[in-house]
């Protein structure tokens, strides 16, 4: 069962998202921001990450240099609702920073957890645990 980090700041997000992905059967931790973030990084073994944007700390863009830094394979989707810019520019950085998939909130179940199962079956040895 692959397991799934969620960093997000907004607490309602961060529960929907975490409640999605377990009643797909995956297991995840979260974190309600980067800072602690990279702390249950450095703690646990992860095979995708899901991590906002816009956060207290250590924002979501820097988490994907940093996460990218460390490993270059591990899945990452970045989500952002856009903060005080649209959320547009965001994502495209995200992308450019290393993001496998992005997504404006809101977003849609479906095709989030399509992202999710891609971003695992293209790493086969990270969807085993």
């Amino acid at each position: 069962m692959a397991r799934i980090l969620v960093i997000d700041d907004d607490p309602i997000m961060n529960s929907m998202i975490v409640q999605m992905l377990k009643s797909a059967g995956y297991k995840t931790k979260s974190a309600d921001d980067g800072k602690r973030g990279l702390k249950m990084l450095d703690a646990h073994q992860f095979d995708l990450i899901v991590t906002d944007i816009v956060m207290p700390e250590v924002e979501g863009l820097e988490m994907i240099q940093v996460i990218r830094a460390i490993n270059k394979t591990i899945p990452i989707i970045a989500i952002s609702g856009g903060g005080k810019n649209r959320p547009e520019g965001y994502l495209a950085a995200a992308q450019a920073f290393g993001a496998d998939y992005t997504f404006q909130k809101p977003f849609e179940k479906a095709p989030f957890l399509a992202a999710i199962r891609e971003c695992l079956e293209e790493n086969p040895g990270k969807a085993a645990g």
